[in-house]
């Protein structure tokens, strides 16, 4: 299926690995020149043939200096993906919300919410210019915060609603907003050895294999395994195309069935 997403322009957030690495792939697979940010710039990264950005998106200033940077590259944007965040290193996040200090909601918020808000309102002039789109990932977890890091889930949350209500007020003005919120995907937040999923196995007892194997289960997933990245990547980019005209406002499940409400 051609996406029309040939000659456009975006932004994706969290670029180096997992769901931001395969986003970025598809989005070039589809004929888009992409600028792709990351703190790292990893060798899959360079790669994908995308423009890499260096940055500290959780720094108030980065979301900034990264719009204005892609811009100068491209010459205009049509689509941002806020993909980055966090929630993947083994800091105490396994033992509740009395283990976790004001640094860590502050460290979290920063990353899983205030990049995005930082990055949209930097794009959004120029997405208005262009009629674009947003999308921004959040998780399942935004609906079932017991589900993960409190948090986590709680950045996640706001960064649902947030997508809401981006897109009542920017639709009028043509731009697209709409989430996506994947369930237990394989990437580092659970395979990663000193992730989230390693230091919950260890407080559960469990071998970090034998978590992952029964995660899926565990989660009420239907499909018996995790979400692989480029299933969430080619959700992303079917949001981000004109295909989609008429989708906005919506936050859509990639959890192979984990949400079991209406």
């Amino acid at each position: 299926m051609d996406l029309q997403l040939t000659g456009k322009t975006a932004v994706v957030t969290g670029a180096s690995r997992g769901i931001g690495l395969a986003t970025v792939s598809t989005l070039i697979g589809e004929g888009m020149r992409v600028v792709a940010a990351a703190r790292t710039i990893t060798p899959e990264l360079k790669e994908t043939g995308a423009v890499p950005v260096a940055v500290d998106l959780s720094a108030p200033d980065g979301p900034g200096q990264l719009i204005d940077q892609a811009v100068a590259e491209l010459g205009g944007l049509d689509v941002l993906v806020n993909n980055v965040g966090g929630g993947d290193s083994a800091s105490g996040q396994a033992g509740g919300f009395l283990a976790l200090t004001d640094q860590q909601w502050t460290d979290m918020l920063e990353l899983n919410f205030l990049a995005a808000v930082r990055a949209s309102r930097a794009a959004l002039p120029h997405l208005v210019e262009r009629r674009g789109a947003i999308v921004t990932v959040s998780s399942n977890g935004a609906r079932m915060p017991h589900s993960g890091p409190i948090a986590y889930t709680t950045a996640k949350a706001a960064l649902t609603a947030f997508g809401k209500a981006l897109a009542e007020e920017f639709g009028p003005r043509g731009v697209r907003v709409n989430t996506v919120s994947p369930g237990p995907v394989r990437t580092a937040l659970w395979e990663g050895p000193d992730s989230y999923g390693a230091e919950l196995a260890s407080s559960m007892g469990l071998s970090h294999e034998d978590l992952l194997a029964g995660l899926p289960a565990g989660a009420g997933m239907l499909t018996g395994r995790l979400v692989e990245p480029d299933e969430v990547a080619t959700l992303i980019a079917y949001l981000a195309s004109p295909l989609a005209a008429s989708i906005t406002g919506a936050d859509h499940l990639v959890d192979g069935g984990s949400v079991k409400t209406v």
